[in-house]
């Protein structure tokens, strides 16, 4: 008996809104940092979340942009070493205890948050990045609840 062959899945357009995040790879010494923002900033690509973790010998920062290929092609051309994963990105509710909303509803689906940091963004309002262990369920049990979770298109031309 012969398989009916299956296109490829991916999840690309499955309705979920992963955001591409980079992670720049740095030597720990004063000014690397600086440096990785006069190159950024030289642009027309704006930083929108930062989260920088600190080790011996180098630091990893991670970033999030108003324009993520901009930006990649930006730092590939100037020499940093560059890595993309995704993350969500999730507005905090009005009013008191948003941070803890949303982290209890991610636990009610039983998923685990590897790291969150916030975005600096003014139009976008209060809003956080979270690296999660299934990001389609977690965009998923989120939308349930009614919490606003935002694609690449809703950064673009943030500053």
């Amino acid at each position: 008996m012969t398989r009916a062959r299956l296109p490829y899945e991916t999840l690309e357009g499955q309705g979920y809104a992963g955001v591409r995040q980079i992670s720049v790879f740095l030597d720990n010494r004063v000014g690397q940092l600086l440096k990785l923002t006069k190159v950024v900033e030289s642009k027309e690509v704006k930083i929108l979340g930062i989260s920088v973790i600190d080790s011996v010998d180098c630091s990893v920062v991670r970033l999030l942009f108003d324009d993520l290929d901009e930006a990649i092609e930006v730092l590939k051309n100037e020499g940093f070493a560059v890595s993309v994963a995704e993350v969500l990105i999730v507005s905090l509710p009005h009013g008191k205890r948003g941070l803890l909303s949303i982290f209890a509803t991610l636990l009610s689906s039983e998923i685990n948050v590897a790291y969150t940091y916030p975005l600096i963004s003014a139009n976008i309002g209060p809003t956080i990045a979270l690296s999660v262990d299934n990001i389609e369920a977690a965009a998923e049990t989120l939308r349930k609840q009614k919490f606003d979770v935002l694609s690449e298109s809703d950064l673009k031309n943030q500053c």
